[in-house]
């Protein structure tokens, strides 16, 4: 479990295929606590969950499988790209982002970046699928980021980054056309299939949510 909240953005130091698994490495150095990651550890690289499969020198080794490639963008990684990484969250520790699984829903496309008053503004492309399990002012995590919907659509919604956000992150070096990772609020998630499951006929609405009694 995760909360959105990104430790750093780091580059790629290798990536390479291996037994049918593509191994991808991170120079996990500069990280706070470093010196704790051991082998079996998870962490969230660009919000997908991966487990530390190697350790030599400060550099972290995971292997991707090929599901894990099909579904995020890790498939499109290469030496030198920036990634968003953040360790496991401990129990006890504050959440200051909200529960992340470091599952990923499925991939999505950045279809503008505009400068708006201090703040950046990043719509992204989702699909309607992924848009039904989202609110305004909900959480989204984009590309292991939690963040805030701002604006949302029937296949697209739009977050308000500020500038801290924009400066640690793997956003800064993000253009239009993009692809990110996309995780919906875990919450949102549980209630769609609940519903679905109650009213496995009907569409599911804000009529069918109150007659639901949520």
């Amino acid at each position: 479990m995760f909360t959105g909240i990104i430790e750093a953005a780091l580059t790629v130091v290798e990536i390479a295929p291996a037994k049918g698994v593509t191994r991808l490495t991170l120079d996990l150095s500069s990280l706070s606590a470093a010196a704790s990651i051991k082998l079996g550890d998870s962490i969230a690289i660009n919000g997908c969950c991966l487990t530390v499969a190697k350790l030599a020198k400060g550099c972290a080794t995971f292997e991707a499988i090929p599901e894990t490639l099909k579904h995020t963008n890790l498939g499109d990684l290469k030496p030198g790209s920036l990634v968003n990484v953040e360790r496991a969250l401990q129990a006890g520790a504050r959440l200051d982002g909200h529960l992340v699984q470091g599952h990923v829903d499925g991939v999505g496309s950045i279809e503008s970046i505009k400068a708006n008053q201090g703040e950046q503004r990043v719509r992204v492309q989702c699909g309607a699928d992924f848009a039904r399990q989202c609110i305004m002012k909900g959480s989204v995590c984009l590309d292991g980021i939690s963040l805030t919907i701002a604006e949302l659509g029937a296949d697209w919604f739009t977050v308000a980054i500020i500038p801290h956000t924009w400066e640690v992150t793997n956003l800064r070096a993000r253009n239009a056309g993009d692809k990110v990772n996309l995780e919906a609020d875990a919450l949102g998630k549980y209630v769609l299939a609940h519903m679905a499951r109650m009213f496995p006929q009907s569409k599911i609405d804000k009529k069918a949510l109150r007659k639901a009694g949520w």
